[in-house]
């Protein structure tokens, strides 16, 4: 089965936004991915809720909103309202994860879990069954193009094994330095989803790089 492409709008040209989004809608991309950032969790500050809200009124795609933010459960209402069809915590952000799953769930949106290169994905055993995606990030969060970790491998292969114990409908997403290289890799240990920025965004050819990496 091809793998869900979801390109991440973070490195997108922010002048055109509407082009790029538009550009997305044309590809064979299936999500388009949206990463927030506090400036407090992790050491950027990305967009809020008017990009946002500019990106749903183009997007014709799923957006896959990505929090890497203090005390997530204060805003997901209104990321689910803007449009957010997969929300995304990281477990470093929430003490009492299992809650912030049920506000997820209860506000109708696919529940994400993302978690950082250092997190083991075997603490998520006890929440995996409310769990509808896990997001492993390959580089440390905060900025893009960075280099892939090559360690993601095995936790891909392990938490592919987790879920077919626990939940066999869990989506496995990988975010961070994703390209044409590590790509097939990444769907032989059991990725389902693939998010790519600076390969994408900064290709000759953003909507053949996407097929390239559907393919």
């Amino acid at each position: 089965m091809a793998p869900i492409i979801a390109p991440s709008i973070l490195a997108a040209d922010f002048a055109n936004i509407q082009k790029e989004v538009e550009m997305l809608n044309e590809s064979s991309a299936d999500w388009i991915h949206i990463d927030v950032m506090d400036g407090v969790f992790v050491p950027n500050i990305s967009f809020g809720m008017p990009v946002i809200a500019a990106i749903q009124k183009h997007a014709k795609k799923p957006m896959d909103v990505h929090l890497m933010i203090e005390k997530p459960e204060r805003y997901v209402a209104k990321f689910r309202e803007l449009g957010a069809d997969t929300i995304s915590v990281h477990y470093e952000a929430c003490p009492h994860l299992h809650r912030n799953l049920q506000q997820l769930k209860d506000l109708g949106c696919k529940a994400g879990v993302a978690i950082n290169p250092h997190t083991s994905v075997e603490l998520l055993e006890d929440t995996l069954q409310d769990i509808d995606l896990v997001c492993l990030m390959s580089v440390n969060p905060g900025f893009g193009g960075q280099k892939f970790i090559e360690r993601t491998y095995q936790k891909v292969r392990r938490l592919r094994e987790m879920a077919k114990a626990q939940n066999t409908e869990l989506l496995i997403e990988i975010d961070g330095g994703v390209n044409s290289e590590n790509a097939p890799k990444l769907i032989e240990a059991g990725a389902d989803v693939l998010v790519a920025g600076s390969f994408v965004f900064r290709s000759d050819d953003p909507i053949a790089t996407i097929a390239g990496l559907k393919a």
